[in-house]
């Protein structure tokens, strides 16, 4: 749906789009300290452990998550039009079976990918969320890519890329599976807490008439620091 605005923003809606441009793309220019980076600390205790950690995985994931901006700007842009719950659910859902497979599946044969070239694929998955809200593809090409199978696919990236990371890491076999388990669960744990704040400020933002004035905005600044992410990320290829 291609939504044109019909009326001038107020100040405070102004101010509001100003201060999320200067957010997503402060984060956007910092995607190589987080996007699928492991903090330095964390890292140290990933090669350093041995054994089952379940619930210190568990965190660590959940904190991936929280942390992981590129997976919460593509999240948003996917819920950003759905409004009923068994929607949300499906998509999310969706999202979650790709994540979990490549994830595990990556580290436990080893097979990785340049890790630029992985999050620069997924900052077009932000882009391409954000072009799908605008009605992008029906207006250039008239057609419209099946959603439900791009947040599927999508989602294998995003699990790939941050495999490529655990596996820099050499995590030790003892324990590997259920350690990599715990991971898991606590990504998804910390993307429905992510997904359940996002969803409160949105219902809060959809109750106002400035949400369809603006949605068009919104997503141009999504694009915007999904482009971002992508510039960054094939630099960084470049030169290393």
């Amino acid at each position: 749906m291609f939504i044109r605005t019909t009326a001038p923003p107020g100040t405070n809606i102004r101010r509001l789009l100003l201060a999320l441009s200067l957010i997503l793309l402060t984060l956007a220019a910092g995607a190589e300290a987080w996007a699928h980076n492991v903090a330095e600390g964390d890292r140290g205790y990933i090669q350093e452990s041995s054994g089952v950690l379940f619930w210190p995985f568990v965190y660590l994931g959940a904190k991936h998550m929280v942390t992981g901006y590129d997976h919460l700007l593509f999240l948003f842009g996917v819920i950003f039009f759905l409004y009923r719950m068994k929607d949300i659910g499906l998509y999310v859902t969706l999202f979650a079976i790709g994540h979990s497979t490549t994830m595990l599946f990556g580290v436990l044969t080893g097979i990785s990918a340049n890790a630029y070239i992985i999050d620069a694929i997924i900052g077009l998955s932000v882009v391409y969320k954000a072009l799908d809200n605008l009605g992008a593809y029906q207006r250039w090409f008239g057609v419209q890519p099946n959603t439900k199978a791009a947040t599927l696919i999508f989602g294998f990236f995003h699990g790939f890329g941050l495999a490529t990371k655990i596996i820099e890491f050499e995590i030790a076999s003892d324990g590997l599976i259920p350690n990599l388990l715990a991971f898991n669960l606590g990504v998804e744990i910390g993307q429905l807490l992510a997904l359940g704040a996002i969803l409160i400020l949105m219902g809060y933002w959809r109750r106002t008439p400035s949400f369809m004035r603006h949605a068009f905005a919104a997503n141009v600044l999504l694009m915007t620091a999904g482009f971002v992410l992508v510039g960054y990320q094939l630099g960084g290829f470049a030169i290393s």
